[in-house]
């Protein structure tokens, strides 16, 4: 009889440590991160130390690792809505949904909202716009992922605490003359702090927070932050909103905790582009994101849990792909910019310079900014390629070449996708794969994570710790 109380009695202690260890949870969320975004970014890291290893990333570096399907429940593949809203609302729904059930008719509960229910301060954070689907999946519930108007009012009735990121994708309706979005989220109590320095002056002082980047660059970066490749030193960066993001939630919820969303955002854009450096960069710049979290965890070891995940793959990445069985991931440590920044410079050069645009001209350019011809060797077929390119855009033949988010030009994504065969990177897509994405967690309750799991099973293992 002894015996069964000793044991009843550590079972009770061992909910109430999980339910006390769970008061402040982060979900991390890379859009388009498969695991071969995770092996390209530590190959590289090592590459340009000239070893044929790797150099971990923090999220690597976590006790618990595992898998996740992403498959939606009306396609193979999912989208970012459905994907987002497995990993919000624990139920998989129809590609393009926000949040709803595969009927687009009910909402379903996130777990942001459930944390707010739970008199938990919450905050959604992210580095594109903030009613992107990923981020909108968390607070809003619209049959449809393009309600950009109708997602930005229910961010200003969700009562969440803080919001981070670029500004929204229509301010101010599709016929521009609705009511603004700045109007109605100041209206709801929240004030909207421009870069990350007017922050630190004046944050911790606001009921209710949206952290977006300064005007100037809002007026550059329509709907994201800079990307890493781009970004100058003054610009909003994510490792610094998720530093607001905590700073600011610790101190509103020190008594019942805080759910904090995070979610690099760009690393799907860059793989959408098939832009190799660019993905890298993204995916360095999240895990600097996870590392301030990781931080934070480390100075409340007892009392947090830190998920990381994705909603899909993006591009179909491939890390070696002849039968040398050779990597040359170093080469793209020569790429400046990424490949839409390369396509806004080589255009506006040509527009400055017209008929003395010559091939010369646009080689110095791009060797200036990929080192192609300078630090890598081009071959006759390189230059054939790149000779093309040239021609049918100087003879206005070369359309753009589309992406999910940009339209780039000719020469530069010729440029791209040179630098990466030589890297001996490919790429299968310009879309979503149904690929396995990682799943890494640290804290208590984080070996809920571990192995193959639904992508709707994340919402429902944080949402049990809570119960």
């Amino acid at each position: 009889m002894a015996r069964i109380y000793v044991l009843l009695l550590c079972l009770c202690v061992s909910i109430g440590a999980v339910a006390q260890k769970a008061k402040y949870v982060f979900l991390m969320i890379g859009d388009g991160m498969g695991v071969n975004q995770i092996n390209l970014t530590e190959r590289y890291r090592a590459a340009m130390n000239g070893s044929n290893c790797r150099v971990p990333l923090c999220m690597t570096s976590f006790p618990v690792a595992g898998l996740s399907y992403t498959y939606s429940k009306s396609h193979g593949t999912t989208d970012s809505a459905a994907g987002g809203t497995a990993l919000s609302a624990g139920e998989k729904t129809t590609n393009g949904t926000i949040a709803m059930d595969s009927a687009k008719a009910n909402p379903i509960e996130t777990v942001g909202e459930l944390a707010k229910k739970r008199g938990m301060a919450v905050g959604v954070t992210t580095s594109v716009s903030i009613d992107h689907a990923t981020p909108a999946v968390f607070y809003a519930h619209v049959p449809e992922r393009g309600m950009y108007y109708e997602i930005g009012k229910q961010l200003a009735t969700s009562n969440f605490d803080f919001f981070g990121g670029a500004w929204f994708h229509k301010p101010k309706g599709d016929d521009g003359k609705q009511t603004a979005l700045e109007d109605i989220v100041t209206k709801a109590g929240y004030t909207t702090l421009k870069g990350y320095d007017e922050y630190l002056r004046k944050g911790r002082k606001q009921k209710k927070v949206i952290l977006t980047q300064t005007d100037d660059r809002e007026e550059l970066f329509r709907n994201q932050l800079p990307c890493a490749l781009d970004r100058n030193a003054t610009d909003l960066q994510l490792p610094q909103i998720t530093e607001a993001a905590v700073d600011f939630l610790y101190n509103k919820g020190k008594e019942k905790g805080f759910f904090l969303m995070v979610e690099g955002g760009q690393i799907d854009y860059a793989c959408h582009g098939n832009d190799a450096a660019a993905a890298i960069h993204e995916v360095i710049d999240f895990d600097n994101a996870i590392a301030v979290a990781y931080n934070f965890y480390k100075q409340h070891p007892d009392e947090n849990l830190i998920v990381i995940s994705a909603d899909h793959e993006t591009g179909g990445i491939t890390v070696g792909r002849d039968n040398n069985y050779d990597l040359h991931l170093d080469v793209l440590g020569n790429q400046k910019c990424s490949q839409n920044t390369l396509t806004k410079k080589l255009l506006a050069k040509l527009e400055e310079n017209k008929d003395a645009f010559t091939f010369d001209v646009m080689k110095l350019m791009v060797a200036e900014h990929t080192g192609l011809w300078t630090s890598v060797k081009m071959d006759e077929k390189d230059e054939a390629e790149m000779k093309e390119a040239y021609d049918r855009t100087m003879q206005g033949k070369a359309d753009g070449v589309k992406s999910e988010y940009y339209v780039d030009n000719l020469m530069a994504t010729a440029a791209i996708r040179i630098l990466n065969r030589k890297a001996v990177v490919g790429w299968t897509t310009g879309g979503h794969t149904s690929g396995f994405v990682p799943v890494f967690a640290v804290g208590m309750g984080a070996n809920r994570f571990a192995g193959v799991i639904e992508n709707n099973e994340i919402e429902k293992r944080i949402a049990e710790l809570w119960k």
